[in-house]
């Protein structure tokens, strides 16, 4: 831990990271739009967050799996961009809101050092 996090600090760092990691993971899935035979994946946001918290391990890597039941094209591609679309705004928003609490405790931080220092 380093001199200014806290552990709600340290939990909305996985909590980026996650965030990071899905989109990472969504913009891999656009990219293979075209690409024959290639298979959607994608991992369970809140159980990889549920699983990143409980543990004190810095590395988390999620468990991404093929999504079943996507519909299919001809050449086994079941890359869907409205699906793929709808997922990049929803992991925008999360990671929009993990930065703004995060800003929220270090603007607390700061509020308790400057407070302190009129005393």
């Amino acid at each position: 831990m380093n001199d200014i996090s806290n552990p709600i600090v340290q939990m909305l760092e996985k909590f980026l990271t996650l965030a990071s990691q899905r989109h990472t993971l969504i913009t891999s899935n656009i990219a293979n739009l075209d690409t024959p035979g290639y298979r959607t994946r994608d991992f369970d946001f809140r159980g990889e967050l549920r699983r990143a918290i409980s543990t004190e391990d810095p590395v988390m890597t999620p468990i991404a799996r093929a999504i079943p039941g996507l519909m299919e094209r001809p050449d086994g591609n079941n890359v869907s961009m409205d699906r793929e679309s709808l997922l990049m705004a929803e992991t925008q928003l999360q990671f929009n809101i993990g930065v703004q609490l995060i800003r929220n405790q270090f603007q607390q931080i700061m509020t308790a050092i400057t407070e302190g220092s009129k005393g």
